[in-house]
Order: C-alpha cells, then structure tokens, then sequence
C-alpha cells in the first residue's frame, strides 16, 4: 500500500510538473516558445526545451548563417546555433526534391525557419506536451498556428513539382501524395518513429486561434511558382501564366512584293534569284568561252625539247643537252607581274642564304620553337568540365557555390543506355526484351551490388552511400532506375 502510494505521488508531480510548463508559457512578440536542446531520442534526434525565454541576438557569423537559409529572419532568433545546424541538416533530406522550382523551396523553408528560429515563435507556437529524457523535461508536441492562405500557397506552389530522378511528383515522396495542404501539413506533423525521417515531436497545424489565447497565426510571405524573381519551370508549374497552352496572336501579315509577267504572278524574291543564277550561269559560260578562243590563237612553242626523240638520227641521239639553270627562268620583268616578281627575286635570295647559313638556320628554328614552348610549364589539365563552361565569377557559378555550402549538393545521375544491333541478315532491329537481355540486366546488378571500396579501413557499399530521402532504403534501388 505504501509503495502505490508513493507512485500516484510521483505520477501527480510529474504531470502536475508538465501541466506548469505547458500552461505557463507566455504568448508574446520577442519571445521564444522552445529554446535549446535539452535531450535527444534514441536515433540521436534532438529534442528542443519547453521553457520558454526572450529571444536572443545572434553573432555576425551565426545571423549570417541564419540569412542564408531563412532570410525572412533578422535580428534576434529563438533557436542557437546547434538548434539551426539540426533546422539546416533536416530540410536537407526535402531540398533534392523541392530543388526544382525555387520558389516551392523557399516556402517550404520558411515554414520550418518560422517554427525553429523565429523571433515572434512563441506567438503562434504553443507547447501542449513534454516527455522526459534523461532526467530533463523534453518537447514531445507543439500546436503551430499557421493561416490557410499560406497553406494553400504552399501546397499549390508544390503540388505539381518533379523529382527528377524517380519522374514522379516530389510530393509523393515528401507529402504522402496529399491532395490538400491540410493533408499534407498532417503528413508533416506526425511524429516519426526512431530511425525514420520525419518530426522528433507531434506538430498540430491549426488553422484558427483560441479566444483570448494571445496567440496569432503564422502567416510570412509566399511565393508563387509563377512568379519570375522565384519561377519554375513549366513541368514544375503548368498553372503559371509564362506557360499558358493558349497560342498567341499570329502576326499581321504584309503583302508580299509581287511582279506580274503575263498572267503569272511572281514573287519578287524569287524572281530575283532566278535573274542572280542566270547571269552567274551566263558569266561562267562566257568566261569559259573566251579561254578557250585565246587558246587557239596562241601560235605553238617554238622551244626545242631538252631531251631528242630515240627516233632522231645522229651522233648526239639520247643524250641530254646542258643547259644553264639560269637561263630556264624567267627574267626579272618577262611575263611576270611585280608581285610575282618581287616573291621571286625575295625566294631566290632567301633561298641561297638558308643554303649558306644551315647551322645558323637549324640553331634559330630549335631556339625559336624552344620559346615558343615555355608556355607547357604552366599547362594545367582541368578535370573538372563545368569550368570549361562557367566562369569562375559568373552568376551561375555564384550560385552553385551558394547551393552548395548552404544546401545539399546537386549530383548529376550516371546513364547507361542499352540498344540491341539490326540483324546483319535482315536489317531489322530485334527486341530488347529477351531472356539473354534480362539475365544481362541481373548480372550487371549483382555487379553492382558487388562493388566495395575501402574507406578508412572499412569496406563501403552502394547501400552505405546512396540517397536514403525516406528511411533506410536507397532512392534507386536498380539498375534501372
């Protein structure tokens, strides 16, 4: 009897304890609802404190950090820099789907920055339960009160963006496939269980406000995803004015030039073109004709032939006469214009000279292109092909660097594409369903499956690396994927 006793005893302090917690918070500008982390779950998931306290003013470092992800949050912060890590290291799992459209991106956040950092957070967050852990009171659910305008702006900025990688709906994966915000915010509020992506406590979004509560509903600035400083693509939004399936006015049409010849009625492009192609035929044809009479009334060469027929007789018959080289070039100014004159003369001379300084000639050329090639020590092989295409201070390099240090990192998907070849008999193009095929596909994914690299002393598999966005299993779970 005593020990039953002492245990309704305890159970009432401790519920006497949660119930003073809960219902002493205060509701207030400058005021957090959760601030720090007093314990963590089993999985290592932190859990907030239920006490409430002023906000806090960040360091220059941190309020940057905090711009960077939340830039609707200036000034003092109801969360410290563990509280933010966490906030930034949970959004990850969502950003690879919600990457897309930017827009979608940046309400999704905000939802989450208003309800970990914000300085106004005990205005529309309220504690409702705590759990112990370790000796320290934890949060276990909150109510988040959230205006249905920006429910709706949420879902509806979200509801038709793909995930790339699966070609499906992002929201599938990150909302359950809900049909409605209100789905989809309880789909995000169910507390997840160990080991499992998801909340570490209960998040009740409400929709309305208690009477004299002290409480408002959260409503920070949305995003449409037709909106062009945040748009998406029109896969992403095919709602978005930039991409209406209405065609647009055709042009007016001018009256094109025309010519009348007769009764036929031309174009004045056209006959041009044809008046262009004649005389360019007629050119060419004359040109022709005239090279071919100034042929014929040239008189034959006069000039003896160096070497006599075998059929002439005589002493000197098959021997070849000496004659000098000078003499079988033509003179300075015989038949020859100045330009080719000049390059004669110039060659002739240049000539000789390489002819009489060799050894210089060679030195000059090697030492020249020895020069030349100094430039090879600074040669550097780039590896990586988007500096062949970005520059170092350009928009979209800034950006990448942006996504990259403040979100997850974007990873191109390795293709392997499959054909089968035309039958050199026929030419016709087998199917690609085939037992051999199917038995080729297996073989490649237990090679895969196979695969193990050495990591620090310990072997690592596609499983230990892959992207797990929803629980233990890999995203692309085959090769087919």
């Amino acid at each position: 009897v005593i020990l039953l006793a002492c245990l309704v005893t305890a159970e009432k302090t401790d519920t006497l304890l949660i119930k003073d917690v809960t219902s002493s918070e205060r509701h207030s500008k400058e005021y957090c609802a959760m601030y720090d982390i007093c314990g963590e779950r089993s999985d290592g998931k932190v859990l907030n404190c239920p006490y409430g306290s002023p906000s806090v003013k960040p360091d220059e470092l941190f309020s940057a950090k905090i711009e960077s992800l939340c830039p609707s949050i200036s000034g003092n912060v109801c969360c410290t820099e563990t509280q933010f890590e966490t906030l930034r290291a949970q959004v990850q799992q969502a950003i690879p789907f919600l990457v897309g459209c930017p827009a979608c991106l940046r309400n999704f956040l905000n939802l989450f920055c208003e309800l970990s950092c914000s300085p106004n957070q005990s205005q529309f967050i309220n504690v409702t339960s705590v759990s112990e852990v370790n000796g320290n009171l934890t949060v276990d659910g909150i109510d988040y009160y959230v205006t249905s305008t920006f429910g709706e702006e949420l879902y509806n900025s979200c509801k038709d963006v793909k995930f790339g990688t699966m070609n499906t709906r992002a929201i599938d994966f990150i909302g359950a496939g809900a049909k409605s915000f209100k789905e989809w915010f309880a789909f995000i509020g169910q507390k997840a269980p160990p080991g499992f992506p998801g909340s570490p406590y209960a998040i009740n979004f409400k929709l309305s406000i208690p009477e004299s509560s002290g409480l408002e509903l959260m409503n920070v600035s949305t995003y449409s995803c037709g909106d062009t400083s945040l748009g998406c693509s029109c896969g992403d939004c095919p709602l978005s004015p930039m991409c209406s399936s209405s065609e647009p006015p055709s042009p007016p049409r001018k009256e094109a030039c025309t010519i009348r010849i007769g009764s036929l009625k031309v174009k004045c492009v056209e006959l041009s073109l044809v008046i262009a192609y004649v005389v360019l035929i007629s050119t060419f044809f004359g040109w022709a004709l005239f090279q071919r009479t100034r042929e014929r009334r040239i008189p034959p060469s006069s000039v003896e032939p160096l070497i006599k027929s075998t059929s002439d007789s005589g002493p000197d018959s098959g021997i070849m006469e000496e004659v000098n080289a000078r003499d079988l070039l033509p003179t300075e100014g015989g038949g020859l214009s100045v330009v080719q004159g000049y390059m004669l003369s110039f060659y002739r001379t240049y000539g000789r000279w390489v002819a009489a300084n060799p050894a210089f000639v060679l030195c000059m050329s090697l030492a020249i292109g020895f020069v030349l090639c100094l430039g090879v020590i600074r040669f550097k092989v780039e590896t990586r092909p988007e500096k062949l295409w970005v520059g170092p201070g350009s928009r979209a390099a800034g950006e990448k660097q942006f996504f990259d240090s403040h979100l997850a990192p974007f990873y191109r998907i390795e293709q392997l594409i499959l054909a089968t070849l035309p039958d050199p008999k026929n030419g016709k193009q087998p199917s690609i369903i085939t037992e051999d095929n199917f038995q080729l596909l297996f073989e490649m994914q237990k090679k895969v499956d196979g695969v193990r690299a050495n990591d620090s002393a310990s072997l690592v598999s596609i499983t230990d690396i892959c992207l797990k966005p929803l629980g233990e299993d890999c995203a692309s779970q085959s090769v087919l994927q």
